[in-house]
């Protein structure tokens, strides 16, 4: 598939950042005095903007969910940011696509700020014209931060794919007039990217850079 430009998520995508993310998690639970259980449970708040999540799974109140995700950042941004890794064969793909001429871009609702972190801190950098991610000045789903790439980017979107591993990176993607390719190595399920609609599904890093370099 001759896609021009690729629009990748970040986590469950490009890096493996459950470790940070889980144990940010667990530190704001202790914090508010609320149970724990193991890592996987909290699976399921990676990728989805976070405080809607927080209500969604444990019925907070807006406010409450913001004040959640403030303790949530303590660890975060001081720990759980870099208690991550890059998937193997992520890096090579993206060297191979940049030198086939393609334009890359990360669009995440992960925020800025620390989107750019990681991405100097894991080498990704180089690979992207433009990393899109959440902004408190703007709306911040999926679909607001690829349209924000396009615009910023003047993004040709008939030629241009999502890359994903959750239901909102497919929802974002059609909702921009373009297909998502779902990839099941992250956080997502099959069925999950199946669902909503995903063109493609990729299971592997590899079975992803079959569908993307042909």
């Amino acid at each position: 598939m001759d896609f021009q430009s690729i629009f990748f998520d970040l986590d469950g995508t490009l890096t493996d950042s459950a470790p940070g993310i889980t144990n940010a998690i667990i530190y704001a639970r202790k914090k508010w005095g609320l149970p724990t259980g193991p890592p996987a449970d909290y699976y399921k708040f990676i990728g989805p903007p976070m405080p809607q999540s927080f209500q969604d799974y444990w019925g907070f109140s807006r406010p409450d969910a913001e004040r959640f995700l403030a303790d949530y950042r303590e660890y975060f941004m001081e720990k759980g940011l870099f208690e991550n890794s890059v998937y193997d064969g992520i890096p090579a793909l993206l060297q191979s696509l940049k030198d086939q001429g393609r334009r890359l871009f990360i669009a995440t609702t992960k925020p800025t700020e620390s989107s750019l972190r990681i991405a100097e801190r894991f080498g990704l950098t180089p690979y992207f014209e433009l990393i899109s991610g959440s902004n408190p000045e703007r709306d911040n789903t999926k679909a607001d931060v690829i349209a924000y790439a396009r615009d910023r980017c003047q993004v040709d979107m008939s030629s241009a794919v999502m890359v994903g591993d959750r239901r909102h990176d497919v929802e974002g993607a059609r909702a921009c007039g373009i297909d998502c390719i779902g990839v099941t190595y992250g956080f997502g399920s099959r069925q999950e990217l199946e669902e909503a609609g995903a063109k493609w599904i990729a299971d592997s890093v590899f079975s992803l850079a079959a569908l993307l370099l042909t």
